[in-house]
C-alpha cells in the first residue's frame, strides 16, 4: 500500500471509525507515530478537510489574510449561514462577542446608529463591561420612530456595560449649513462632539446607497436624494457621510449639513470597529476597508472573500 492510500485508510479509521492511533497502528501494521504522521499528511494534502460548523465559528485563515492585505489590527469573519439563517444575525452576534471579550475595555466607546448596530446592542450581555461611557458619534434625534432607535441603542449598550450614555442632541442632517454650524457650536453639542472625537474606541456600520438607507427610512433624506448621490458615485454612507469607492465625500454640501465626527477621526483611531454584513453591502464594505476607515473588521465569509478577490 503506497503512502497516499495508507493516509486515506488511516484517516478513515481515525475520523469515521473513531479508532485511536495505537489501534490504527495495530490494524495496519505500522507504528502509532507513523499513523500520526499520515494523519497530518492527509490534512496537508486535502484528503481530510476539517470544518467547524457552528453559527459562532470563525474563519481564521480569512481573518489572517484580511489583516495582512489591508493592515487591519484584527478581523472577525463568521461563516455564511444556510438559507434558514440570517447573515446579519450571525455577524452582529460576532460583534457582541468581540466587544464582550475586548481588552482593555474602552473607557469611552463612540457608537453610531442604524439597523445593524441595533442588533449588536440587543445581543450584548448584561455586564459586558463595567463603567463604560457610551457616546453618540453622529446625530440621531428622532424624526420618526426609526430615528429614535439611535438613543435607544446607545442607552442599551451603556446600561448593559453598567455605565453612562452621552447623547448627541441633534438631527443627523440639517436643512441648512448655517443651522448645522449653529447647532454644532452650541456649548452642549460641542461638548458631546469633543468627547466623541476623543473616544477610546468606535463602533459603527455602514448604510446602503439606495432607497433602503436608514437615513431614508428615518426621514432625513428622500429616495430621490439617494438617486442623485448614486449618480455622483456614492456606494453608501458611514456616520451619515456618503462616500464613493475611493472613500471620498461625494456631496460636500450635504456633508456640511451632517452632524457628527468626521471620517478622519475613524482613519486616525487605533480601535475603529466596523461591522458589516451581506452581499448588498459589498461595495460600501470595500470602500471602508480599502481606504483605511477601520482598524477592525467584523463581517461574514462572503464579504471577506469579495474583499480579497476584488482588491
Amino acid at each position: 500500500m503506497d503512502d497516499e492510500l495508507l493516509a486515506v485508510r488511516v484517516a478513515e479509521l481515525y475520523y469515521e471509525e473513531n479508532k485511536t492511533q495505537d489501534e490504527i497502528g495495530a490494524l495496519l501494521g505500522i507504528s502509532r507515530w507513523k499513523a500520526g504522521r499520515l494523519l497530518t499528511q492527509a490534512r496537508e494534502r486535502g484528503i481530510v478537510r476539517i470544518e467547524i460548523v457552528h453559527p459562532r465559528a470563525r474563519r481564521l485563515a480569512l481573518e489572517r489574510e484580511l489583516c495582512a492585505r489591508f493592515g487591519l489590527s484584527d478581523a472577525i469573519v463568521v461563516p455564511v449561514p444556510d438559507e434558514n439563517g440570517s447573515v446579519t444575525s450571525v455577524v452582529t452576534q460576532a460583534a457582541a462577542d468581540f466587544l464582550t471579550a475586548l481588552r482593555p475595555v474602552p473607557k469611552t466607546l463612540g457608537v453610531s446608529w442604524g439597523h445593524t448596530l441595533t442588533e449588536v446592542a440587543d445581543k450584548l450581555p448584561d455586564g459586558w463591561a463595567t463603567g463604560v461611557t457610551v457616546v453618540q458619534i453622529n446625530g440621531g434625534v428622532s424624526l420618526n420612530r426609526r430615528a429614535s432607535t439611535a438613543a435607544t441603542l446607545a442607552s442599551t449598550i451603556a446600561n448593559r456595560g453598567r455605565g453612562q450614555v452621552v447623547l448627541l442632541p441633534s438631527p443627523a442632517v440639517l436643512e441648512r449649513r448655517e443651522t448645522k454650524d449653529a447647532i454644532a457650536s452650541d456649548r452642549t453639542v460641542a461638548a458631546v462632539l469633543d468627547l466623541a472625537q476623543r473616544a477610546d474606541a468606535y463602533l459603527y456600520s455602514a448604510g446602503l446607497g439606495d432607497k433602503n438607507s436608514a437615513l431614508v427610512d428615518s426621514g432625513y433624506l428622500r429616495a430621490s436624494d439617494l438617486e442623485e448621490l448614486a449618480m455622483k458615485g456614492a456606494v453608501g454612507d458611514v456616520l451619515g457621510r456618503y462616500i464613493d469607492a475611493n472613500g471620498n465625500i461625494v456631496d460636500p454640501e450635504l456633508d456640511g449639513r451632517t452632524v457628527g465626527v468626521e471620517l478622519s477621526t475613524l482613519r486616525a483611531a487605533k480601535t475603529a470597529i466596523f461591522v458589516v454584513a451581506g452581499e448588498d453591502k459589498h461595495d460600501i464594505a470595500r470602500a471602508v476597508v480599502v481606504n483605511g476607515l477601520c482598524s477592525i473588521l467584523i463581517t461574514d465569509e462572503g464579504t471577506a472573500r469579495d474583499l480579497l478577490e476584488d482588491e
